[in-house]
């Protein structure tokens, strides 16, 4: 199969609909910043760190392959691909949060912090680390694509072994900068509250719902270009193992925190439940679960299910869903009160979310060919069967 019929050329019509979204979105939360400024801030936030999380479980992948010398999901590299190469929009969207409405953050205005805490939550500290991270994650992106575009052009086995040493130092960064991350851009929102797992829990989640963008663009692209002639449905019933496999994990770190918190009873780690489990909070906490673990475990149990192009989409979409009730859970109750708010402002910052990362993905997916040939596993992935 030639580059020339694996080139991807989104359909008009498809792109239209996303533009329209993407600008609508914008658009509404430019007037929310006027009219309703801590919520339109807030849904920013979610919609950056939602579509960054997306963006870095394409480099996760990507990196877990490379370090694992996995050969099967050579062939479907290029979505994963495509989403790294994402990173500084994302990262753009934290950083306009950070540099532009650091009072979001409730610390920023508090004169009663002492000792680390005052050190650690302090205005040009907070800034420097965020494009600390942002700027390392962009860099292993790069790094990562750059060795992938190299290959494209001459074959060479070398730029798979430079990847994987580029993988390895990756993920030892990631672990300990996303760990930071999420405490400084989500939990210290209230930061009288804490948890040891949130970064692992947050982890979970950034990992499982781009397990399920990966599924939702691979299925797309499938039943419109030529990649249906590469990947086949073994490639897709281990796509499915593993968001399978990372739903139940986020369960499993879901479960974890909320069972320690709830045995100890301390009331400065119970406060954060208290308002999530109480008034209009209560259904939209345990609709949470439902969308995140429930219904794709049991939907993706029979093996059979996980080799299902149109089942597994849907589970995906579920997934993504999820993603952003969980995060929404996260982000919201400091500023919403006690009842959820879920309203114009809400609604355009996932349509600049949805709007903007398809947009963005689908001008990845058209700079380079659908799969990557000149892999010297490409053949090994192209007859690959679980």
């Amino acid at each position: 199969m030639t580059e020339r019929e694996l080139q991807f050329t989104p359909p008009a019509a498809h792109v239209a609909r996303l533009r329209a979204l993407a600008i609508v979105g914008a658009a509404i939360l430019a007037a929310g910043m006027y009219w309703a400024p801590q919520r339109a801030w807030a849904n920013l936030l979610l919609a950056g760190y939602y579509f960054l999380g997306i963006a870095l479980a394409g480099t996760l992948f990507v990196a877990f392959q490379y370090v694992t010398g996995a050969s099967w999901s050579v062939a479907l590299r290029r979505i994963p691909e495509a989403f790294a190469s994402l990173v500084p929009i994302g990262g753009a969207a934290i950083l306009a949060v950070v540099l532009f409405r650091p009072s979001l953050y409730a610390w920023t205005a508090d004169a009663s912090l002492t000792g680390f805490r005052k050190l650690w939550l302090s205005l040009p500290f907070f800034r420097a680390r965020a494009l600390l991270f942002l700027a390392l994650w962009t860099l292993f992106s790069f790094l990562l694509l750059s060795a992938s575009r190299r290959q494209d052009s001459d074959g060479d086995f070398r730029h798979t072994h430079s990847n994987a040493r580029i993988s390895g130092a990756f993920l030892v960064v990631f672990a300990i900068t996303f760990w930071l991350a999420s405490y400084d851009w989500v939990m210290s929102l209230e930061p009288d509250w804490w948890s040891t797992i949130f970064g692992m829990y947050n982890f979970a989640g950034l990992f499982s719902s781009g397990l399920a963008a990966i599924a939702v663009v691979l299925v797309y692209l499938r039943e419109r270009t030529s990649l249906r002639h590469i990947i086949n449905e073994d490639h897709l019933r281990d796509l499915g193992k593993l968001v399978f496999a990372f739903s139940t994990f986020w369960m499993y770190l879901w479960f974890s925190q909320y069972m320690l918190i709830w045995y100890a009873n301390i009331p400065e780690e119970t406060v954060y439940y208290v308002q999530r489990q109480h008034g209009l909070w209560a259904p939209l906490f345990l609709l949470n679960v439902v969308l995140n673990w429930v219904i794709p475990f049991f939907a993706l149990m029979p093996r059979v299910n996980k080799g299902k192009p149109g089942f597994l989409l849907r589970v995906s979409l579920v997934l993504l869903v999820g993603r952003w009730l969980d995060l929404y859970l996260m982000i919201a109750p400091p500023f919403a009160g006690t009842k959820p708010s879920l309203g114009l402002w809400e609604l355009g910052g996932a349509a600049l979310l949805v709007g903007g990362f398809g947009l963005a993905a689908m001008a990845a997916l058209r700079r380079r060919p659908l799969a990557p040939t000149r892999d010297p596993f490409f053949v090994d992935s192209l007859h690959y069967h679980a």
